[in-house]
């Protein structure tokens, strides 16, 4: 079967994504992580600090920031996710953030990608 344009968008921008969480210096633990629960995009080390991201890719801010996909109940599942993660993993770490990188990649142009970090 075919990947829909919606889900090749999103690998594309995990890939950019990892790439400029690497290209500044972090340590990519794992990606896609999944549980019965849901998906961890990026867990990361940024220095000492455990770094949970979560990635929003779109072609265009036709519908919104990608940001602006990550509301309440979503922060609240990361959070789950998280805890899960670092139950299973051992990992020493001063602290945990959560990050937010937003991506728009509009076709045939070189994609924007945008850091938040500490978002929720």
């Amino acid at each position: 079967m075919a990947m829909l344009a919606k889900d090749a968008l999103g690998k594309y921008g995990e890939e950019l994504a990892r790439n400029h969480l690497a290209y500044s210096g972090f340590l990519i633990l794992d990606a896609n992580w999944r549980c019965p629960i849901g998906e961890l995009d990026i867990v990361a080390m940024d220095g000492k600090r455990l770094v949970f991201c979560e990635v929003k890719t779109r072609s265009s801010t036709w519908f919104g920031d990608p940001i602006e996909a990550i509301d309440e109940a979503k922060a609240r599942r990361i959070h789950a996710l998280a805890a899960r993660w670092i139950s299973e993993h051992r990992v020493h770490a001063t602290s945990v953030r959560y990050d937010v990188i937003s991506i728009i990649a509009p076709r045939g142009q070189s994609p924007e990608v945008t850091h938040l970090k500490d978002v929720f």
